[in-house]
């Protein structure tokens, strides 16, 4: 038998905001009104709601981990 390494494409779409809180691990809504105002989570206004893409919100995790190994 193989090992055959699939690669995941990324998913499209976004989330409301409290969907967005549960994508991240169950953030709380004001956390997340926290990370908005920090800069380090950008939500499409566009709309009545706030939008978050999943792009976004994977970028965000991405990059909190690569700031964890940091001394």
């Amino acid at each position: 038998m193989k090992n055959e390494r699939t690669t995941l494409a990324p998913m499209r779409g976004a989330l409301k905001l409290k969907a967005a809180c549960e994508y991240l691990g169950g953030v709380s809504v004001p956390t997340m009104h926290r990370l908005i105002d920090r800069g380090l989570i950008r939500p499409n206004r566009a709309l009545r709601h706030l939008l978050f893409s999943i792009v976004e919100l994977e970028r965000f995790l991405r990059d909190g981990q690569s700031s964890e190994a940091k001394p």
